[in-house]
């Protein structure tokens, strides 16, 4: 488990094409009545009903719980949502039960931290399961997802939540485990490594840290045979879909309350790490890929599921689509592709999406700072483009806990601000978690030093 904040600032893709959804114009018909009246009398004309308005777009899609049927082994369906000014897919996603890596690489195209508005965001809740027994838990490194198969349908049942997991340097080990014990409300015992990775930064840490906000533990922990590694929740939910732990598999604190009783005491844990995975629906064969870690050999992954893949040729008597496969690969946005020959375009797999009603409010978004000109500031950084400080501002209100922030113009360029806080104390605070774990020079302004400044658009919008 790592307390520092869960990543130093993100180096975002610049947007490119738009991938904007256009509903298509309604048709008008328009008749046209000629003739000569004659002394007839004629009636009011009957008119066309008007069309009837689009039935209202569904409010979501299973996330979570899955029934499996044969020998298929992919689960769930892709949905899409419009974004609005002031999302973020860190929102977008803990909304849905998923991680921020799965659904970045799901839109390449979109920047995760200030989406525009108005774009069609895919929801990859379509996964094909890891190559492992549907027994206990299994754990997909390279997918970051959990897979639980109950005891008594292991066979027909399985649910799957999104985690984060051990920093590069701090894997999370692969193989085999059990959860020895359970514990609500664990107390935290840092080990020496992260003490003292701590005390090197000038963050100290006690010996033991109890239940509350402060524990990153959160609220439940099962613990596994192989010592110092743990499931458990986290109080930094914006974490996960990340590598930000120290080997410790963190989970959003919704979804661990909602595994934590079905997992038994003695349960077999299998932790696997496999980004390419092949998946069998309906007689079509498909191919999940993502970008394989630093740790693994991206050559030899190639290699071996081109055997597996040739093998399943042989087989079958199929003919599979190479330069698919090889798209697929290169693509790596962790979404099922039909691979076999003749198979549907990856435009014609995106458009099956089942298109979303945005909800009124995400679930657990942060809120935005209040806008005052009293009480204490501190600056966080500085920059010339409107779009870096909204960016940074987006990034400091989903740490854990939040540092509330904005942009706000400054002169020729923009101030990623902070506050405001009740006093200095929590100011201080707050430059110290900026200066340790994001290296900023951040500096402390008291009420007295406060300047009012124009806000930008997006940080004076009201949060939907």
């Amino acid at each position: 488990m790592n307390t520092s904040l869960f990543f130093v600032f993100p180096l975002v893709r610049r947007l490119s094409g738009d991938f904007t959804f256009r509903l298509p114009l309604r048709l008008i018909f328009v008749a046209a009545f000629s003739g000569p009246l004659g002394g007839c009398a004629f009636g009011p004309q009957p008119h066309e009903a008007p069309p009837s308005p689009p039935p209202p777009l569904p409010l979501a899609v299973e996330k979570h719980q899955f029934s499996l049927t044969g020998e298929d082994n992919i689960v769930g369906q892709l949905a899409s949502v419009e974004t609005r000014d002031g999302d973020t897919l860190s929102d977008i996603a803990r909304h849905y039960g998923l991680g921020y890596q799965e659904l970045s690489e799901a839109n390449p195209g979109i920047d995760p931290w200030v989406p525009e508005g108005g774009r069609q965001v895919i929801l990859p809740l379509q996964f094909v399961l890891p190559e492992a027994p549907r027994k206990g838990v299994v754990v997909n490194l390279a997918t970051m997802r959990l897979y639980h198969f109950p005891s008594q349908s292991a066979e027909s049942a399985v649910s799957t939540y999104p985690v984060g997991i051990g920093k590069e340097g701090r894997s999370t080990p692969t193989g085999n485990m059990s959860v020895v014990r359970k514990t609500e409300f664990p107390t935290w015992y840092p080990t020496e490594n992260i003490r003292r990775d701590h005390a090197l930064k000038g963050d100290p840490l006690p010996a033991a840290v109890s239940a509350g906000p402060d524990n990153p533990l959160g609220d439940y922990a099962m613990y596994l045979s192989r010592p110092q590694y743990l499931i458990h929740g986290t109080n930094k939910p914006y974490s996960i879909g990340f590598r930000a732990s120290n080997g410790c598999l963190r989970l959003y604190p919704e979804d661990i309350a909602a595994l934590f009783p079905e997992v038994k005491t003695g349960a077999p844990v299998r932790v696997v790490n496999q980004p390419y995975l092949i998946g069998r629906k309906g007689g079509q064969v498909y191919l999940e890929a993502h970008a394989p870690y630093e740790e693994l050999s991206q050559a030899k992954l190639k290699g071996e599921l081109s055997a597996k893949l040739k093998r399943l040729e042989k087989k079958e008597g199929i003919v599979l689509d190479w330069a698919r496969v090889e798209q697929v690969l290169a693509e790596a946005r962790g979404i099922p592709q039909p691979i076999r020959a003749s198979s549907a375009p990856a435009s014609a797999v995106l458009a099956q999406a089942i298109a979303l009603q945005r909800p009124a409010v995400w679930f657990g978004r942060p809120q935005p700072p209040a806008e005052t000109s009293g009480g204490w500031l501190v600056r966080a950084t500085t920059t010339k483009e409107e779009l870096s400080a909204r960016r940074m501002a987006a990034v400091l209100n989903h740490q854990g806990p939040p540092i509330p922030a904005r942009a706000v113009k400054s002169g020729e360029g923009y101030e990623v601000v902070a506050g405001p806080f009740k006093d200095a104390k929590e100011a201080k605070s707050a430059a110290k978690r900026l200066k340790i774990d994001l290296e900023l020079a951040a500096e402390v302004r008291p009420p007295s030093d406060t300047v009012r400044v124009a806000e930008t658009k997006a940080a004076s919008r009201p949060a939907p």
